[in-house]
């Protein structure tokens, strides 16, 4: 048994849903790695380029600060000290008291944080509080995994070289210029810029090096003409081995139950992809080429996987359950989208029929699991992930992110 789950049986009952609910995909240490051990379907390539990015805004006026909600990621336990809003913006508390739970985004948006936020190492923590869940509970996870000479590297699954722990350290910065790991208690607050009318927040995150010798980084931005999304940008420090590409993955499809991918001309469902597929284990990638998506008017590729379900939280579920996995709010859509898609792009699904960790059956059967979007490593290109309460259909026929 891993530490974490030692952890989740001495925690309170409140505590525990909040890191159990992060805490799905770890793997008990010498297990078998299978969520994402698959090998990427189609040989990609690209070249390592390590511009950064300098866009030169004018930093905005400082808003007024305010404690974040009560309970806003359960940050009660360990000393953590709770995000505070600022203006339109979620950042971490400034303080001597306590570990700040390194958090940023939409104060009545949508929001990511990283660990010790509750929940496994090595992923980004997504929040959709506005769905009407609790603003505590992960709507998704966002895993690292750069791929050098067709080895994958798995952000969650790998051990730590920093303190040999499951799990890559992830820490943030205000700079691209300042990659040096980061103590738990000194996440960065993040920059606050203006461009015309359109605020932004932009957050670095580092990862430490990959077993296969990727060293990417990643450039977190919130805009305020699109709070229901963050864009996420890879770059690859110096000494990082060449990426094919470095593939940002949403890693918790089976909490939302999402079996319909809405494509350019039609919709791909799970049951329809892997009408046969039974057990414990993972189906195999779906993949959607470009010319398969749907191209917004300014170019943009954008792909959409929802429910089929028009209420997930009134679901039936297996007995045994544990009950982090029993989805709570609105129905909703997750959408990658793609500003300047690369020629050689692709949407990627796979899919579970019992949920990761318990071998309980998912509600409905298989489901995605794995949603991302995958293209030849180019420095600083962007995909935006966004979940919103828009259909699929209305996502398509106006600026995805906006309300």
């Amino acid at each position: 048994m891993t530490l974490w789950r030692l952890k989740l049986l001495a925690a309170g009952a409140g505590a525990a849903l909040a890191v159990a609910a992060g805490a799905l995909h770890a793997e008990e240490a010498g297990g078998t790695v299978t969520r994402s051990r698959v090998a990427v379907d189609e040989e990609v390539s690209g070249t390592v380029s390590n511009s950064r990015d300098d866009a030169g805004h004018q930093p905005a006026e400082a808003p007024t600060v305010r404690a974040a909600g009560p309970g806003l990621l359960r940050a009660a336990d360990g000393g953590l000290v709770r995000p505070v809003v600022e203006g339109r913006w979620l950042r971490p508390a400034v303080t001597d008291d306590g570990t700040p739970v390194p958090a940023w985004g939409h104060a009545e948006g949508l929001r990511v944080a990283l660990w010790p936020a509750p929940g496994p190492r090595g992923l980004v923590r997504v929040y959709a509080p506005y769905l009407g869940n609790p603003q505590d509970h992960v709507i998704n996870f966002i895993a690292v995994e750069p791929v050098v000479a067709g080895r994958r590297g798995f952000s969650e699954l790998e051990v730590s070289g920093l303190d040999r722990t499951r799990g890559k350290r992830l820490w943030s910065a205000d700079e691209a210029s300042d990659p040096a790991p980061r103590e738990a208690q000194a996440p960065a607050r993040g920059r606050i810029e203006r461009a015309g009318d359109v605020e932004t927040l932009t957050v670095f995150v580092f990862v430490e090096p990959f077993e296969n010798g990727a060293r990417p980084y990643l450039r977190l931005t919130f805009r305020s003409d699109r709070p229901e999304e963050v864009g996420l940008a890879a770059y690859a420090q110096p000494e990082s081995a060449r990426m094919d590409a470095c593939i940002l993955t949403a890693t918790m499809g089976n909490y939302a139950r999402l079996r319909r991918l809405h494509l350019k001309d039609r919709v791909a469902t799970a049951g329809a992809l892997w009408p046969d597929f039974r057990g414990n284990g993972f189906a195999p990638h779906a993949r959607f080429p470009l010319e398969q998506l749907f191209r917004m008017p300014d170019g943009s590729a954008i792909v959409a996987a929802a429910p089929d379900e028009p209420n997930p939280a009134d679901a039936d579920y297996a007995l045994f359950t544990p009950a982090w996995w029993k989805y709570r709010g609105a129905v909703a859509t997750q959408y990658w989208r793609a500003p300047d898609p690369h020629s050689n792009l692709a949407a990627q699904v796979n899919g579970r029929t019992t949920y990761w960790g318990w071998h309980t059956a998912i509600p409905g059967g298989v489901a995605f699991e794995n949603f991302e979007l995958v293209a030849p490593f180019v420095a600083g290109q962007t995909f935006h992930f966004g979940v919103t309460r828009r259909t699929p259909e209305s996502l398509v026929s106006g600026p995805a992110g906006a309300r």
